[in-house]
């Protein structure tokens, strides 16, 4: 096991909870947590599968939380959840031979539009419209479900965001939009997670001491996000893609 020192290992611990708290609702724990590993130093071709399996640690004990309150729709996400696994998977691959950073200015323009639609649409996620899927439904969300999947699995940033947008277009209120998210999260990130296992590309030392604290704060984030609703979860929705574009923005100037 590397060492690791007393205070980055109050350092992981702390940004690991809030990482954890966040993502947990609205995704974007990333913001968080993959500076933290810079910090810690580690090499850059270990980051995204250290990164991975703190994840993926934090989405299962989110997915966890939701399917324990009834707030996933099976019926829909048992027929995109193959989907989002094969693009994590090939994103994952692709990762390694492709550079992503020309990715960067397509999500700026994307989460600027995901926020000033739900600025402006300010009842929406309040009540659920979704009354079932057609087939035209199905086959849109298992299109939208692997290219979510393989840009969570080549790129990840604003990855929950993405999806929660997607679920609410469908008609879901935010609780079980934010529920039915975090499980096709989970998928993709599982899948991405054994991918970089077996390209060698984890730090388990690094990666529990972040995944560890990241599992406190997704137990106690979807709690607040379930118990709270919609009311909670919208405002803190747009915050995380606001930072996130801010975050986009300042990488691609530097």
């Amino acid at each position: 096991m590397d060492h690791i020192s007393t205070g980055m290992i109050i350092v992981l611990v702390v940004c690991g909870f809030l990482a954890g708290f966040i993502d947990s609702v609205v995704g974007g724990g990333g913001l968080i947590s993959i500076p933290a590993l810079l910090s810690a130093g580690i090499p850059l071709h270990l980051l995204l599968g250290t990164n991975k399996l703190a994840g993926t640690m934090c989405s299962f004990t989110s997915t966890a939380s939701f399917i324990k309150s009834g707030k996933i729709n099976f019926q829909l996400i048992r027929l995109l959840i193959p989907f989002s696994i094969a693009g994590a998977v090939a994103g994952s691959f692709t990762v390694r031979q492709v550079p992503s950073e020309f990715l960067k200015p397509l999500v700026i323009v994307m989460l600027v539009v995901i926020t000033v639609y739900t600025l402006f649409k300010k009842s929406w996620g309040d009540v659920s419209t979704f009354s079932g899927s057609s087939k035209k439904t199905r086959l849109t969300s298992m299109l939208v479900a692997l290219i979510i999947g393989f840009y969570d699995g080549f790129f990840g940033p604003g990855t929950g965001s993405f999806l929660i947008f997607a679920f609410l277009m469908l008609g879901f209120e935010f609780v079980t939009a934010a529920g039915n998210a975090k499980v096709l999260n989970f998928a993709s990130n599982i899948s991405s997670l054994l991918t970089f296992v077996a390209l060698g590309s984890v730090s388990y030392s690094y990666g529990l001491v972040l995944g560890v604290p990241m599992v406190i704060g997704a137990i106690l984030g979807s709690k607040v996000a379930i118990r709270k609703g919609a009311g909670y979860i919208r405002p803190l929705f747009i915050a995380v893609t606001v930072i996130l574009i801010g975050k986009q923005i300042w990488d691609t100037m530097h």
